[in-house]
């Protein structure tokens, strides 16, 4: 499984390191929104992450991220269907919250579907970044 550091406790945000088992860990920036949801730009976000060639469509901080920013401009139903999408995500990754502690992707995703369904997303609320 990838490992990724990333802050997402109540705020899903990440800073990623991936991981293999293979070699040691490789920091890369990865273009997945995270200035443009820190600013509350969130369709500059869903620009930049939908322009992203480099990214898998099954990444899940991409997924995460789309599903952030399409909640806070208040589009619940893409929010829930790329929430839903990064839990079904056959890539998943270990992200490690603000607070120190490693959180699978999926279980980052159903924390996205528990705030959305309790309206707990706003404009300067969550957000996912890899860097």
């Amino acid at each position: 499984m990838l490992k990724r550091s990333v802050f997402p406790a109540l705020l899903f945000g990440c800073v990623a390191t991936a991981a293999s088992a293979s070699g040691p860990a490789v920091t890369e920036a990865l273009p997945v929104g995270s200035d443009e949801l820190a600013a509350g730009n969130n369709a500059g976000a869903i620009a930049e992450i939908m322009a992203a060639d480099s990214l898998s469509l099954r990444d899940p901080a991409r997924l995460i991220n789309l599903g952030i920013a399409h909640a806070r401009e208040g589009d619940r139903r893409r929010a829930e269907a790329y929430f839903r999408a990064a839990l079904r995500s056959e890539e998943r990754a270990s992200l490690e919250t603000i607070t120190g502690e490693w959180v699978d992707s999926r279980e980052l995703a159903r924390q996205g579907l528990r705030k959305l369904a309790a309206g707990e997303f706003t404009a300067a609320g969550s957000f996912a970044s890899l860097r």
